[in-house]
């Protein structure tokens, strides 16, 4: 870590270029030659990168940032927020601290955290951090996590752990026990620490995969951002034995959309009509967790297909994803599609389809944008059609 980067000049000049072309800049010629240039250079790419995702970090003075695929790897504020919702008690160890951003959170819900990192200049950067950011109860462990754990001695309340994927498993199906540390492995270990785990892992992770590999786990909580899914987590206790609860949380800028059930827990099957006049679409962290007819059951709409995934109502209801109101339904057939969209301009959408969506656009010409929005599915006799709907929500 080179505090020289923390002068006034480069920093100012730092702030200066956020958001420039690195590569542009590149060929520049360095006007601080007592840092390495790509140094600064780093510095600005990480930082343009942490405005958005890490305001906190970015409007605090002084605050160093390592290289650009740690900002990228690192949990985003709306999410590191989400996970501290989760947490309580007055400990916790954070074996795999990266950056420090969960960290932080924690620190506003526990009193005592401790931040274990095994690249000691990475671990040395957040110390530095948190001091900028005036956090006053997170101690930083540089070395091997098992090794810290073991030596630290003590029952903590929660144990933490985001394992990365080792690079040797790259094209593998992805598998915890492809990760380090190995959590499924290392899981009686962490249990004579602690009672409680909460261990994250990336949207890739099959859900049935990971209850294959891990023991005790009592909820899974499926976390989108903006309609993307960012990370799934997994509560363990210790000798828990129960059912699993899937906790799905869309963070949205101006709402939390969330939807729970319990896993494999279903006494009343799905029912089916053709499309009324609303038309729902459930959002990524639903989409995620296999929910479907779960979903349909409690916001007590009709599926149009057991596979479509596409529900619809006579009334209007909240409801967590996107809503339309449908103008039209047609059926697949030439004359159809060529009187209402060809040539035109709509966003398309395809769900339980034979034809992709760039295959319907180049096929029947329709321009991608505009205020109408337009679903091919299966109906649940089975015929092929197209739903023409306007946005409400």
């Amino acid at each position: 870590m080179d505090l020289q980067i923390l002068n006034p000049k480069i920093q100012g000049f730092i702030n200066t270029n956020i958001g420039t072309s690195i590569s542009k800049l590149a060929l520049q010629k360095n006007p601080f030659p007592e840092v390495a240039w790509i140094t600064i250079l780093n510095q600005i790419e990480a930082k343009t990168k942490a405005k958005d995702k890490l305001p906190t970090w970015y409007a605090t003075k002084d605050i160093i940032y390592p290289a650009k695929i740690s900002v990228e790897q690192t949990s985003s504020e709306k999410t590191a927020l989400y996970k501290s919702t989760i947490v309580s008690g007055d400990s916790l160890i954070d074996l795999t601290g990266g950056f420090g951003v969960d960290d932080y959170y924690f620190a506003k819900k526990i009193s005592t955290v401790v931040h274990c990192e095994i690249n000691s200049e990475l671990s040395n950067l957040v110390q530095h951090n948190f001091e900028q950011l005036a956090v006053k109860n997170i101690s930083c462990y540089s070395g091997d996590s098992i090794a810290t754990l073991a030596s630290l001695n003590k029952k903590w309340d929660w144990i933490y752990i985001d394992p990365s994927r080792r690079n040797d498993a790259k094209g593998k199906v992805f598998l915890l026990q492809d990760c380090l540390p190995n959590v499924p492995d290392n899981l009686d270990f962490y249990f004579k620490h602690s009672n409680k785990i909460l261990t994250k892992t990336a949207p890739l992770l099959d859900l049935s995969a990971g209850l294959s590999e891990l023991q005790n786990v009592k909820a899974i909580h499926i976390v989108a951002l903006e309609n993307e899914v960012k990370e799934l987590l997994w509560e363990i206790h210790k000798d828990y034995a129960g059912e699993v609860e899937i906790k799905t949380v869309n963070l949205l800028k101006d709402e939390t959309e969330s939807f729970d059930f319990v896993l494999d827990q279903q006494s009343e099957t799905a029912h089916y009509s053709l499309p009324q006049k609303y038309l729902y679409e459930p959002n990524s962290a639903i989409m995620k967790s296999g929910g479907f007819d779960q979903v349909g059951l409690s916001f007590k709409l009709n599926k149009l297909h057991k596979h479509s995934h596409l529900y619809t109502s006579v009334d209007l209801i909240p409801f967590p994803g996107r809503v339309f109101a449908i103008e039209k339904c047609i059926s697949y057939q030439k004359n159809e599609i060529k009187t209402y969209l060809e040539q035109k301009k709509a966003n398309v959408t395809t769900r339980n389809f034979p034809e992709s969506v760039e295959t319907i656009r180049k096929k029947w010409k329709i321009k991608e944008g505009g205020n109408v929005y337009c679903f091919f599915t299966t109906d649940e006799e089975n015929n092929k059609i197209v739903l023409i709907c306007n946005k409400i929500k």
